[in-house]
């Protein structure tokens, strides 16, 4: 029911963000029919919506080089999660005689479940050509001269995000903000993880593959039946098991760290079977 409610939470949180504020920096890559995610160009935009009318700016960046272009832009809201824009007048650019900026229109949608920006573009001027833009909410501030917004490298890593179907950072961050965790318990003496716990454990996996800086800490324990030795053993090979799921699931080594405490931080007293029940188990936390 926590994960449920979560889950409505951050649906009606989001589908508020994305009804009433376009406003600010987006960040991502324009794409060109035809060419591959890492032939893409960088594209920023900024906004300001009054009603239902869009102006802005937005910013083309070459990678890898130091050529732009700021463009004036201009449109309006379609609906709740949709907007078109169009380019008119250029402000600013650096490039080079083999470079022709051309102004461009396109449609643009948010997608409450991902966090991202995305849609179509079509030049209006020259060679026709269109493309593909994605784009997730930025904190750079705006740049119309010769001062990048970012360094260029946050270009590779974004595709490589999207190739790994990851969502926006807002949604990520949320994720881990909210995640709820609940320890998992074992069977008197058992050291095998129940099939009941395997959803569970895949969101969390989800979650900590979604952040390059994120691990788990699991900690195991047990109750207060055996001696210390073989409690402290036994609490080991209880968190050793989570461990082994979570690598099947592709978390690597270095994102997982173990500990294991034996008896001797129980969350119940163990003069019940109730109570020893909660003791055996293995506790989580992100570090």
């Amino acid at each position: 029911m926590k994960i449920i409610f979560l889950l409505f939470a951050l649906l009606y949180s989001l589908s508020t963000f994305s009804q009433m504020n376009f406003n600010g920096i987006w960040q991502g890559i324009m794409t060109r029919d035809g060419a591959k995610m890492n032939e893409s160009n960088i594209f920023f935009l900024e906004i300001v919506t009054v009603d239902k009318n869009l102006t802005g700016r937005s910013r083309e960046e070459l990678n890898k080089t130091d050529f732009y272009v700021v463009q004036k832009l201009k449109g309006s809201i379609l609906d709740s999660v949709t907007f078109k824009f169009k380019q008119y007048v250029i402000e600013a650019k650096k490039n080079n005689p083999k470079i022709t900026w051309t102004p461009i229109e396109g449609k643009l949608t948010f997608d409450t479940l991902t966090g991202y920006l995305s849609g179509t573009y079509t030049n209006l001027t020259g060679r026709k050509s269109s493309g593909k833009i994605i784009m997730y909410r930025s904190n750079a501030t705006f740049s119309n001269n010769d001062m990048i917004m970012l360094h260029q490298s946050w270009r590779d890593v974004f595709i490589q995000d999207l190739h790994q179907k990851r969502k926006a950072p807002i949604i990520r961050d949320w994720e881990r903000k909210n995640f709820v965790f609940e320890p998992i318990y074992f069977d008197y003496d058992k050291d095998i993880l129940k099939e009941e716990y395997f959803n569970y454990l895949t969101d969390m996996t989800r979650v900590v593959l979604d952040h390059t800086d994120l691990r788990i800490k699991i900690t195991g324990h047990t109750d207060a039946d055996g001696s210390d030795v073989y409690n402290k053993d036994l609490s080991a090979r209880r968190a050793k098991a989570i461990q082994d799921f979570f690598i099947k699931q592709g978390l690597p080594t270095h994102k997982l760290v173990i500990d294991f405490k034996g008896e001797a931080q129980p969350v119940d007293n163990n003069k019940t079977e109730d109570g020893k029940q909660r003791n055996r188990r293995v506790d989580f936390e992100f570090i």
